[in-house]
């Protein structure tokens, strides 16, 4: 079969109950922008858009001609596409997936599991656990865009159990005690934050309910509560009783500004809060979960998975560098073969910009403006455009409006 270097794709959205609604998703304004037919409901949410080749919501193909509808039917036949390196480093199947995220409540207390544990869970578990693939992944801010991430300096953590009796009575003093005692040795503080957050995880559930109400009150009646009140506050208003709001006081509150990133390791606890990000990840659709969704619950998993490393909140910001042959391009080069992102934003008055070749297929996001492919004249770039472009395949552009574009691919 002759291969297409260029693939427009039409894209999955998923309506997950936390997504942003109607047009205040940016997910829902990227469909409206490449398919004005498309119908946007003001009252259902827009969570996620999946742009890639998972089972679970493979991209379609926008090309007559091609006799496969769907990228994964389409790479299988041609994995030349992926380029030499990606098709014998992962057998001929693109590794990582894609995604525009809208974020209007919290998404769980959550983390992804390592290779092995991912397929000891897909094979014990494979209802909850889809996949046995590991599945790290980064975000990288649209808008401003908050999310939970890692575990705080143990200090911060003393001083809330000091500072919030309802989080001590969870925990147990002789925990704490525990905590405190272990400062100087990295294990032994790994070993003791364990215990406090486990136990504080497993607490009786009517327990849990009774401090959060007396933990709500209490901060109502002072008033002036501080960020970190005032965020377990309004995660209480979407998850009243849960014990994932108790979290705020183990976990970095991270805070993006556009372009800013955080990457997830396997085994690193999260949740976002918040806003519009680019998230790219391995091809994996495993999460587990511990507290704020109705979802699957694996607290047990969850505790003992976890890397209990403390650290502070401006660790937890992935550094992107500017590309030395391309001023117009920004890498974010995670620690992984699977996946890396780059952001490309071409003023209007370029005129001309070639998308430059790599040994990797690629997928290829248009975030705003406009331009037309002068080597595919059926080839036009806007607001929503998807793109699947294979390996080793250049792009030239004649530039319309100023250009911002997201590119998953995997750099070997």
């Amino acid at each position: 079969m002759a291969e297409v270097p260029v693939l427009p794709l039409a894209c999955r959205p998923q309506h997950y109950s936390w997504g942003k609604l109607g047009l205040n998703s940016e997910v829902a304004q990227l469909l409206l922008h490449s398919a004005p037919q498309s119908v946007i409901d003001a009252n259902t949410p827009y969570a996620e858009l999946w742009m890639g080749a998972h089972p679970k919501a493979d991209s379609g193909i926008l090309l007559d001609q091609i006799s496969d509808k769907t990228l994964g039917a389409w790479i299988q036949k041609n994995p030349q596409s992926l380029g030499t390196k990606v098709q014998e480093r992962f057998k001929g199947k693109l590794p990582f997936l894609f995604k525009v995220l809208s974020v209007r409540t919290a998404l769980s207390i959550q983390a992804h599991p390592d290779r092995e544990l991912a397929v000891r869970l897909h094979t014990q578990f494979p209802e909850h656990y889809p996949d046995a693939n590991h599945k790290p992944e980064m975000a990288i801010a649209l808008t401003p865009f908050t999310g939970l991430c890692g575990f705080r300096p143990v200090s911060e953590i003393l001083d809330f159990f000091s500072g919030v009796p309802e989080l001590l009575a969870l925990v147990g003093p002789d925990s704490v005690q525990g905590l405190k005692s272990s400062l100087g040795d990295l294990d032994q503080t790994r070993a003791a934050l364990k215990t406090c957050f486990s136990r504080m995880m497993r607490s009786d559930s009517d327990l849990v309910k009774t401090q959060l109400q007396a933990l709500v009150h209490r901060l109502s009646e002072e008033g002036k509560p501080s960020p970190v009140d005032s965020l377990l506050l309004t995660l209480y208003t979407q998850f009243p009783g849960d014990i994932g709001c108790f979290c705020v006081y183990f976990l970095n509150l991270i805070e993006l500004q556009p372009g800013e990133a955080m990457f997830l390791r396997a085994n690193e606890i999260h949740a976002y809060l918040y806003g519009d990000c680019i998230e790219c990840m391995s091809c994996s659709d495993n999460t587990v979960r511990a507290g704020l969704t109705p979802k699957f619950l694996d607290v047990d998993t969850l505790c003992e998975m976890l890397d209990y490393s403390p650290s502070p909140a401006h660790s937890k910001l992935f550094p992107c560098r500017r590309d030395d042959q391309d001023p117009h391009v920004t890498l974010y080069d995670p620690p992984i073969d699977d996946f890396s992102v780059i952001r490309i934003q071409v003023p209007a008055e370029l005129k001309s910009y070639t998308v430059a070749a790599l040994d990797s297929g690629s997928i290829l996001l248009v975030i705003s403006g406009s331009a037309r492919c002068t080597s595919h004249s059926d080839i036009t770039l806007k607001r929503g455009s998807v793109f699947f472009l294979s390996a080793n395949q250049n792009l030239p552009l004649e530039v319309t409006s100023s250009l911002e574009l997201f590119r998953a691919c995997c750099l070997l």
